[in-house]
């Protein structure tokens, strides 16, 4: 039996410090050298991935912006991209621009990320856009964040938004209303204070993104880590769910297995215990 590990990042496998630990990178690394199949499946784009991935040696694309594109780390090479269909981007932006809440427009083009920005950029935004331009992504967002979007927009990939979740929720309850999308609404790393709207494409979640990587990699089993709502849908999707401590309740009550939590080495500490397990077993 071949069993696919994926598991989520921020909250789940970097640890408190926002990093890959040395110890999971050793443990994750005997894993695969013993012929686990391992991937991550994030909120975050190759530019960020990139970083704090390098000391993993995965031979798997990861799965990025959610499940909205994988990113192969051996080559910089993006595939299995799932964009919004052009009437539904128009809509989307539409709506962003009649409540006048800023966005960011994350459009795929000439192989890599392209940025643009709606609206005024707070510093919230600006704190945000700090360390993240890359080979893999480009902001094209000027001083004052109202960036002049080509025409026609490049096919877009994710419509990102970090603002107060009372101006946020009304936005996404119209857009989940009447537009054929896949919006997420939740509070994250920022604190209660702010929330953030994430709207992709019908088809571009992490749990359809397993089953591409599952069949890629020919995998029988796939066992997914998580800890936000966002993980959810892979969980379910996943043969074994598994909940990291410091997961929210609702992880924690759908979960298989629930470990410890994300400054504890677990997941890989899981994964290297799992794997060795099955091989023993085959």
């Amino acid at each position: 039996m071949k069993t696919l590990y994926v598991t989520d990042l921020d909250g789940t496998l970097l640890n408190r410090d926002t990093l890959v630990s040395d110890a999971s990178a050793e443990m994750l690394n005997e894993a695969i050298a013993g012929g686990a199949l391992f991937s991550i499946a994030t909120a975050r784009t190759p530019s960020t991935v990139s970083t704090l991935m390098a000391s993993v040696g995965s031979h798997l694309p990861y799965i990025v912006m959610t499940g909205a594109a994988g990113w192969n780390p051996a080559d910089g090479l993006f595939s299995h991209t799932v964009t919004l269909p052009p009437q539904e981007a128009a809509k989307i932006l539409g709506i962003f621009r009649s409540h006048s809440l800023p966005v960011f427009i994350y459009c795929f083009h000439g192989g890599m990320i392209q940025v643009y920005h709606s609206g005024p950029l707070s510093d919230t935004e600006r704190s945000f856009m700090v360390g993240r331009e890359s080979r893999f992504k480009h902001f094209n967002v000027p001083a004052d964040g109202e960036s002049a979007l080509p025409d026609p927009l490049p096919p877009v990939l994710l419509f990102y938004s970090i603002q107060p979740p009372e101006k946020g929720r009304p936005v996404y309850e119209e857009i989940k209303e009447s537009c054929r999308c896949n919006p997420l609404f939740y509070h994250d790393v920022y604190g209660d204070e702010l929330a953030v709207l994430e709207t992709f494409a019908t088809g571009a979640t992490k749990a359809d993104a397993i089953k591409w990587l599952k069949d890629l990699s020919g995998a029988d089993r796939v066992v997914a880590f998580g800890d936000n709502v966002n993980d959810i849908p892979m969980l379910r999707a996943a043969d074994v769910a598994v909940a990291v401590e410091n997961a929210i309740p609702e992880v924690k009550e759908m979960a298989d297995i629930i470990i410890g939590d994300n400054n504890s080495d677990a997941v890989a500490r899981f994964i290297l215990t799992d794997s060795q397990f099955s091989t023993h077993e085959i």
